[in-house]
């Protein structure tokens, strides 16, 4: 294996696969180092009782200019362009549908004030109305789309991705995490389990120490998360700094995932949902027998998620069970089997789901995507202006981070598609 590439990408997830399909066929050396003994990061399909189960992104968010559907459909996959059953609440809570109209409407009337008026403190939970019934609601919604309270988002970051998002939203029945792992070159060299403890510049070069030796490349395109780039996992230069606290402002939030087996008889309908109850901000949103399986997928955000690494997935598979208990009756207890949960919060290699900017902050996302000294290149979804939280912003920053790095190695010859 080559030890000194002309482009070293850490990092094996969508940013990195990305940045791989743009340099493949370049004509440079390109080796890409994963700390994972898997690749695809945040992207990972599962298979538990027979089902392909994502733990980490699901749906094509933005379908309609989604660059994983056009690569899905060249590839083969499916992709199922049937609505969400997100806006349903099929469980018995106890709420009219009128309550239910008007919970909708106060996350679309905050969302609007949001893009209309924006806090001049970038707050975005000032946006709230004041006392208002569905506060709550509006916290758990954030945890779902954020990973965290409102209190710590950016309203005008919140706001620029919604404006740019579609709510177009398609899924792939053989799982996302399958696509984007399939999607990496098969010319591409690539090394698991080779975590980078430490980045130096080395004269010409960019030195890269992993426990399995050190690689020495002419450019590095770097896609690790906010929170590891921020974090003690890995050793930077102090030229780095500036880079490094935009990462620290710009936080993976908290979201997990669930999965109940459905086992013998059940009340449960094909592609239905239902929120645990949505007085609580750290309720869990319940997707039902998604594409007809026999499975319920719980996902938790913000307070929720955070329960999850605080006291384990048994507690959260418990409180989840008690919530679907509330909402279809005691007697599902007996159809409903704990089978797999994620973890991203307690990763060492990743540290958390995906990125918001804190108030105030949103900027720092520019400064996060600035190249270093032309030989260091930052991928990522948390370097997506608009797409960021999305493994199509992830995709993107790679094969932008690639333009960069041609450019910067062979302004010339190396831009040639």
């Amino acid at each position: 294996m080559n030890d000194e590439p002309d482009i070293a990408i850490i990092g094996a997830g969508a940013a990195g696969i990305g940045a791989a399909r743009r340099l493949a066929g370049s004509g440079l050396n390109v080796l890409l180092l994963e700390a994972l003994p898997r690749i695809g990061g945040r992207a990972w399909t599962r298979h538990a009782a027979g089902m392909p189960l994502d733990l980490g992104c699901e749906w094509l968010h933005s379908a309609d200019r989604n660059p994983w559907t056009l690569i899905a459909e060249q590839s083969g996959f499916t992709v199922d362009r049937r609505p969400s059953a997100w806006d349903r609440e099929d469980g018995a809570n106890g709420l009219s549908a009128a309550a239910w109209d008007e919970a909708r409407q106060a996350f679309a009337s905050w969302s609007a004030r949001l893009a209309a008026a924006p806090p001049a403190s970038d707050i975005a939970a000032e946006a709230l109305a004041p006392g208002g019934r569905w506060t709550a609601y509006l916290q758990a919604m954030s945890g779902f789309i954020s990973g965290d309270e409102l209190e710590r988002i950016s309203a005008r970051d919140y706001a620029a991705y919604d404006a740019a998002s579609t709510d177009c939203n398609w899924r792939l029945p053989a799982g996302y995490g399958t696509l984007i792992t399939a999607s990496l070159p098969a010319a591409i060299p690539l090394r698991l389990t080779a975590a980078v403890e430490a980045v130096r510049l080395d004269g010409s070069r960019v030195e890269l120490r992993t426990a399995a030796g050190t690689v020495r490349a002419r450019a590095v395109i770097c896609t690790v998360s906010t929170n590891i780039l921020a974090g003690d996992a890995m050793d930077w230069p102090s030229g780095l700094d500036p880079w490094r606290e935009a990462a620290s402002r710009l936080p993976l939030g908290n979201d997990e995932k669930l999965f109940f087996e459905i086992t013998g008889g059940h009340p449960f309908t094909p592609e239905s949902h239902a929120l645990g109850d949505p007085f609580d901000a750290a309720t869990g949103s319940y997707y039902i027998r998604p594409f007809g399986q026999p499975v319920i997928s719980c996902f938790l955000g913000g307070a929720g998620a955070r329960a999850v690494a605080a006291q384990g997935a048994e507690a959260a598979f418990a409180r989840a069970m008690d919530q679907l208990a509330g909402l279809f009756g005691a007697d599902i207890r007996r159809c409903l089997r704990p089978l797999i949960a994620s973890d991203w919060t307690r990763s060492p290699t990743i540290g958390g789901a995906y990125s918001h900017a804190l108030p105030g902050q949103s900027r720092a996302r520019v400064m996060l995507a600035r190249p270093y000294d032309n030989r260091l290149f930052f991928a990522g979804e948390a370097t997506h202006l608009t797409d960021f939280s999305t493994a199509h912003g992830a995709y993107l920053s790679g094969q932008r981070a690639a333009e960069e790095a041609l450019a910067a190695l062979a302004p010339h010859h190396f831009l040639a598609r």
